[in-house]
C-alpha cells in the first residue's frame, strides 16, 4: 500500500467514508521522499507524532525509531489508521487533541528517560499554538522537526529588526537553534493547500552567554512587546505592567543601553533577558 500515491488515498477514503476536514486542515504528503526526510531525525529513538492523518509519515517513522506515539484528533481516522499503519507493535496511537495533553506526562509515561524527538506534518491553523505547547512543556526533546506553512518558517527563522521577527521567533530561540532544512511545494500534498510549506528543526542548545533570573517574567516580556508590536517598548509593557510607571519602565530600558523609544522587534533574546532581569 502507496500511502503517498492519491490512488491509494482517494480508495481509503471510499473504503472508509472518510471526508476530509477543512477545520482540522488535512492535507496528506503526496511525495515518497518528504516523510523519509522527516523520519532521519527519529532514527533509533522514541517519537511523538502529532497528526498522523492517513499515517503516511506514521508509516516511515516506525520503520526506524524505536517507539511511535501518535497524536490524532480526528476519531473517523480509527478505522483508517488500523488499516494502514496497525501491523506495528511500536506504534501507540491516542485519539486526543494535542492542546490538552500534558506532553511532560505523556513522555514520562510512554518513553521513561530514553531520548525523544517529535516529527509533524502540522495543520496550518495550530501550528504556533502546538509549538508553544511544546517548547513550554520543558522536555528536553532531542529535536522537533515539523512541516509548517512557508510563511511560518519564515518567521521561525527570522532575524531581529525584520518584519517576519516575533515572540514565536524568540520562544524558539529560547529553546535551541531553528533551522529551515526544505521547501515543499503544494502539489506534494491532497488536497493541495494554497500555499508551500517548509520542514524546520529546531534542536536544544544551551544559552549559556544569556542569563534569566525569571523565565516566566522573561515570556510575559517578550509577548507583551508583540502584543502591541507597533508601540514603543515602553508603552508595551506599560500596558501590561500597571504596577510601574513609564518613567520607571523608561528608565530600566535606558540604563540597559537602548533608546527610550525603541520598539521590541528590534530588541535581540539577550537583549529582552537583560531588561527582564532588571525589571
Amino acid at each position: 500500500m502507496k500511502l503517498t500515491e492519491i490512488s491509494t488515498i482517494k480508495a481509503l477514503c471510499s473504503q472508509f467514508g472518510f471526508d476530509f476536514k477543512k477545520k482540522f486542515g488535512q492535507n496528506f504528503i503526496i511525495s515518497a521522499d518528504i516523510p523519509e526526510k522527516i523520519a532521519k531525525n527519529a532514527s533509533g529513538i522514541c517519537v511523538i507524532e502529532i497528526g498522523p492523518g492517513f499515517g503516511t509519515l506514521t508509516d516511515e517513522l516506525c520503520r526506524v525509531a524505536e517507539k511511535v506515539v501518535s497524536l490524532e484528533i480526528d476519531t473517523s481516522l480509527i478505522p483508517v489508521l488500523e488499516a494502514t499503519v496497525g501491523k506495528y507493535e511500536n506504534l501507540k496511537i491516542l485519539f486526543k487533541d494535542v492542546m490538552k495533553i500534558n506532553i511532560s506526562e505523556l513522555c514520562r509515561e510512554e518513553f521513561g528517560d530514553k531520548e525523544i524527538a517529535v516529527c509533524a506534518n502540522l495543520p496550518y491553523y495550530i501550528t504556533t499554538p502546538v509549538l508553544f505547547h511544546l517548547l513550554e512543556s520543558e522536555v528536553k526533546f532531542k529535536n522537533i522537526t515539523v512541516m509548517v506553512q512557508k510563511e511560518v518558517a519564515e518567521r521561525l527563522c527570522a532575524d531581529a529588526g525584520t518584519s517576519e521577527y516575533g515572540a514565536i521567533t524568540l520562544t524558539c530561540q529560547r529553546y535551541g537553534k531553528v533551522k529551515k532544512l526544505f521547501d515543499v511545494p503544494k502539489y506534494c500534498f491532497y488536497p493541495s493547500p494554497k500555499v508551500d510549506s517548509s520542514v524546520i528543526t529546531i534542536i536544544p542548545e544551551e544559552k549559556e552567554d544569556i542569563y534569566v533570573k525569571n523565565e516566566e517574567l522573561l515570556k510575559k516580556i517578550i509577548r507583551a512587546a508583540f502584543n502591541h508590536r507597533r508601540k514603543t517598548l515602553v508603552n508595551a509593557l506599560s500596558a501590561e505592567f500597571g504596577q510601574k510607571t513609564k518613567k520607571e519602565l523608561e528608565k530600566i530600558i535606558v540604563l540597559n543601553g537602548f533608546r527610550e523609544d525603541i520598539r521590541g522587534e528590534k530588541l535581540s533574546l539577550a537583549d529582552f533577558a537583560k531588561i527582564a532581569n532588571s525589571l
